[in-house]
């Protein structure tokens, strides 16, 4: 009896676990609690201090940046997009690019603009799982360059910070290796849908032109968000020498990556006072400083609202010069759209 009921506990718990709404409201608690734990230990004034902070330069400047970052990202996404036999604009590409981020900005989960991205990028030539394959490649390619970047930079200027996060990066690598082994092993049907995203990765990046091509419009993204940090941490009154800022740069970015945020809150301010602590600036710095990013890096997408806007009016109009009977999408259609999605579920 004990058995059964063990079992049932188990399937209901792999069950709400699959749920998106469990997810986020996981990834909810742990952001909100991270938060809480850094006001606990340095008080609200530091994120007061830094939203104070905020000035007309600032904006300017974030702004600005924003715009190279998306302008290199969109380029970096139709590079791979194109690859894959789904053809987008380059000007298309920074609009529906601008609309993602802000809406994984606004909205919970983090990745409602990328499908809504694949999704509108596909519809159009009827290719939504290429669509959704190029923004998984794009978006982890991304990554990809910012680790690696990291770690060199750390290895070359952060002797302060080495000894920790090379650890937990080598650590967080063999876990995802091992798993990756157990699951292929153990699994036939595993092992043949690794062995054709691998497949997919490979005709997404193509060759080493399109690799470099991809790794150079990543290093613009990752250097644009160095810079609005500096920006940042200037502009609440903490001046730090230009290598040290660089490492913290990536300490922040890396936290910021950590996938429990809320539109990037939450885990970004505790990595921010702790690496600002570690480096004898003070954790109020860190946490000011990082405040203050979060709210120029919502700045800098804010161009996005006008292109969603845009897109909802010109949707509204055309609709309403539509017959009203719309035809079903046919079950192959609705297979893609919930295959996209699927796919964008796992995108870091």
């Amino acid at each position: 009896m004990a058995a059964h009921m063990t079992g049932i506990i188990g399937t209901q718990l792999r069950q709400a676990m699959r749920s998106a709404r469990v997810r986020l409201a996981a990834r909810l608690t742990v952001s909100i609690g991270v938060l809480i734990a850094v006001i606990a230990h340095v008080g609200a004034a530091p994120l007061l201090h830094g939203l104070l902070s905020l000035n007309a330069q600032a904006i300017g400047a974030a702004l600005l940046l924003g715009a190279i970052a998306t302008v290199a990202a969109a380029w970096r996404w139709r590079l791979i997009a194109i690859r894959l036999g789904v053809e987008v604009r380059l000007s298309t590409a920074v609009g529906m690019y601008y609309r993602s981020q802000f809406l994984n900005t606004v909205l919970p989960g983090g990745i409602v603009g990328d499908v809504h991205r694949a999704i509108s990028a596909g519809s159009g030539t009827e290719s939504i799982k290429q669509s959704a394959r190029s923004v998984a490649i794009e978006r982890t390619a991304g990554q990809v360059v910012q680790v690696a970047l990291a770690l060199v930079v750390l290895a070359c200027f952060g002797a302060g910070f080495e000894g920790y996060l090379l650890a937990v990066l080598i650590v967080g690598a063999a876990v995802v290796a091992v798993a990756l082994l157990v699951t292929t092993a153990v699994s036939a049907r595993a092992r043949r849908g690794l062995l054709h995203e691998m497949a997919e990765l490979r005709s997404g990046l193509g060759g080493a032109r399109t690799l470099v091509q991809v790794a150079f419009s990543s290093v613009i993204v990752i250097a644009c968000h160095v810079a609005t940090f500096t920006i940042a941490t200037a502009t609440v009154g903490v001046r730090v020498p230009p290598m040290q800022m660089l490492t913290l740069a990536f300490v922040v970015l890396l936290g910021a990556s950590i996938p429990v945020n809320i539109g990037g809150w939450g885990p970004r301010e505790g990595v921010a006072g702790w690496a600002f602590a570690l480096a004898g600036l003070g954790a109020s710095a860190g946490v000011s400083a990082s405040t203050l990013f979060g709210a120029l890096a919502i700045i800098s997408v804010a161009p996005g609202a006008l292109v969603a806007l845009s897109s909802a009016i010109g949707r509204r109009r055309t609709n309403s010069s539509t017959p009203t009977v719309v035809p079903a999408p046919s079950p192959p259609a609705q297979r893609a759209f919930v295959l996209a999605a699927a796919n964008q579920e796992k995108t870091p």
